[in-house]
C-alpha cells in the first residue's frame, strides 16, 4: 500500500519537530514553512519555503494537491510585543489557518488535524488546580489572554469547515488537538518545593511517544464524526497522567488513543525532591 501524502505546516518550528521522526517514518511528507532551519539554527531536511499568510492560495495550492491530510502547526509570532502588537498578530494567525484550511478545502484533502493549545481553556485552570472545577473538558472555551483567545477562534474555523454550511455541504473533517507539555524540563524548573508549579507541570505533560501516537490516529481513524455527525473534534494532547486537570475521554473513545507514559511516573524522583522541599517527605 503507498504510503499517505500528508502536508506538514510550520515544518521548522517546536511541535513538529517533535512529530517529525514518526512522520517520516510513517508518511509521504510535504513539509513546508517560511524557513529552513529549526530553532537552533539546525537545518531541517525536506522543507519547501511557502509563504501560507499569502491570500494568493495558487501560490502555493500545489503542495495540498492530491494530499490525505494535513497536519497544521505553522503559528506566526513577532517577538517582544505589547498587547496591541500581540492582538493583531494573532488576527494574523487566523488569516493563516482560514488560508490552510481554504485551500486543502479547495484541493479536496479529507483531513486536517490542528496544532491547537491548552491555553484555549484558560480561564478555567487555575480553579481545577484548586479543584473548583473537577476536570477541563474539550468542550469548555474559555481564556483570559489573546493568545488563548486566538487558539478558541482558531478552533471554530474548523468547526465552520467540519460543518460544510457555507462550503457547499462538503465538509473538510479536522481535529483540533490542545497541546500540553511537550517538555521533559517542566518539573524541573518548577521552584523547588512550589507544589502547585509541579502539579502543573505534571498536568500538561506529553511524551514524544504519545504526540506522535495522538496525531497518528487522528490522521487514520475513519469515523471521527460527533454525536451530530459533525467530523469534527477537540481532544487534549497529554499523556496519561495522575495529576491531569484535562479530559482525553473523548481521544480514547473516538480514536483509541491510549498514552503509553505518565508523568508520575517518568518524573518520579524530581517529585520526591519536590515534596522533601516543601517538608512533606
Amino acid at each position: 500500500m503507498p504510503k499517505r501524502k500528508i502536508v506538514l505546516t510550520g515544518a521548522s518550528g517546536t511541535i513538529a519537530g517533535v512529530l517529525l521522526p514518526a512522520l517520516r517514518e510513517r508518511y509521504n511528507l510535504t513539509l513546508l514553512d517560511t524557513r529552513t532551519t529549526d530553532k537552533h539554527g539546525n537545518e531541517v531536511e525536506g522543507i519547501q519555503i511557502a509563504d501560507l499568510l499569502d491570500r494568493n492560495r495558487d501560490k502555493y495550492r500545489d503542495h495540498f494537491t492530491g494530499a490525505d491530510a494535513v497536519v497544521h502547526c505553522a503559528y506566526y509570532r513577532i517577538p517582544d510585543q505589547g498587547d496591541d502588537i500581540y492582538f493583531s498578530s494573532e488576527l494574523e494567525n487566523l488569516q493563516l489557518a482560514y488560508n490552510v484550511y481554504q485551500v486543502a478545502w479547495e484541493e479536496r484533502v479529507r483531513r486536517l488535524i490542528a496544532a491547537s493549545t491548552n491555553h484555549a481553556a484558560d480561564f478555567y485552570e487555575n480553579y481545577a488546580l484548586d479543584g473548583a472545577v473537577p476536570m477541563v473538558t474539550p468542550d469548555m472555551n474559555a481564556s483570559d489572554n489573546w493568545y488563548g483567545w486566538a487558539k478558541i477562534a482558531f478552533e471554530q474555523i474548523g468547526q465552520v469547515f467540519a460543518s460544510g454550511v457555507t462550503h457547499g455541504d462538503r465538509p473538510l473533517e479536522n481535529v483540533q488537538i490542545r497541546i500540553g507539555g511537550p517538555r521533559e524540563t517542566d518539573v524541573a524548573n518548577a521552584p523547588l518545593g512550589d507544589l502547585r508549579r509541579m502539579r502543573r507541570a505534571l498536568a500538561v505533560y506529553i511524551s514524544q511517544r504519545d504526540m506522535a501516537q495522538l496525531f497518528i490516529k487522528s490522521i487514520e481513524t475513519e469515523d471521527i464524526r460527533d454525536e451530530l455527525g459533525v467530523p469534527f473534534q477537540i481532544f487534549y494532547g497529554i499523556s496519561a497522567n495522575p495529576h491531569a486537570i484535562w479530559s482525553i475521554a473523548n481521544a480514547r473513545r473516538v480514536i483509541g488513543y491510549a498514552p503509553q507514559d505518565n508523568s508520575e511516573e517518568h518524573f518520579f524522583d524530581l517529585i520526591q525532591a519536590h515534596m522533601q522541599a516543601a517538608g512533606l517527605n
